[in-house]
């Protein structure tokens, strides 16, 4: 079989000398896994990039085997962000949650979407921000809806607002601007609380449940922004 499609680099990993095997997210197929022979030439390799947008020609000969792909560059997306390490690390992390939370061969346009929004979303000037809610959209289209709104209580003392789980034995303070949409409390500190609320949601629900280790690439990401 033969197809063309677009896609997003998610990941490669060396196959031999020469040769890589790469993950990619393509528009109309999903994500696909294949062989890309002499990825190591200096013609393919600069643009074997994680993030960056390829042209893909996949083949294989048996079902149930891992096919090859022919790729070509459409856009070079990582190397925009190369002296910007904290969208760098961002990036590798979206495209790793992409990896592990989506399975082989299943077409799915609104996650293909998602990563063209992930790009606008870095040119942003609150894109932290923006990110969080990125990843509970992601978390959203794989069947995993946190909810915020169901399962948070609200107290105002001294008038200030401050949201906590409902069901958490201990309060666990939520970021206000994951609930209240027009706040305008931002910080380093409630932006780290906002992807630690996500990372603790995606630990206990998808990841242990599941044996997958915690993202490499999400500790990274949060740790640069320390």
């Amino acid at each position: 079989m033969n197809w063309n499609d677009s896609g997003y680099l998610l990941s490669k990993n060396k196959y031999n000398e020469n040769s890589i095997v790469a993950e990619i997210f393509t528009e109309s197929h999903g994500k696909c896994l294949g062989i890309i022979f002499g990825a190591s030439s200096k013609k393919i390799k600069n643009y074997l990039q994680t993030g960056n947008k390829l042209h893909i020609n996949y083949t294989y000969k048996n079902e149930g085997k891992i096919g090859y792909f022919k790729v070509e560059i459409l856009k070079a997306l990582s190397p925009l962000y190369f002296d910007n390490k904290k969208k760098l690390m961002c990036l590798s992390s979206a495209m790793n949650l992409i990896k592990l939370l989506t399975v082989e061969f299943q077409e799915n346009q609104k996650i293909f979407e998602l990563i063209n929004d992930f790009f606008i979303i870095l040119k942003n000037n609150n894109w932290i921000k923006e990110y969080v809610f990125w990843e509970l959209k992601l978390l959203k289209l794989v069947g995993y809806d946190l909810e915020l709104n169901n399962i948070v209580n609200k107290e105002i003392i001294n008038n200030k607002t401050t949201y906590y789980v409902k069901s958490s034995s201990e309060k666990k303070i939520v970021p206000n601007f994951l609930v209240d949409l027009d706040s305008d409390e931002l910080d380093n500190n409630k932006l780290l609380n906002g992807l630690k609320l996500v990372g603790d949601y995606l630990e206990k629900n998808i990841l242990k449940p599941n044996n997958i280790n915690y993202p490499r690439a999400r500790l990274d990401f949060i740790k640069i922004l320390k």
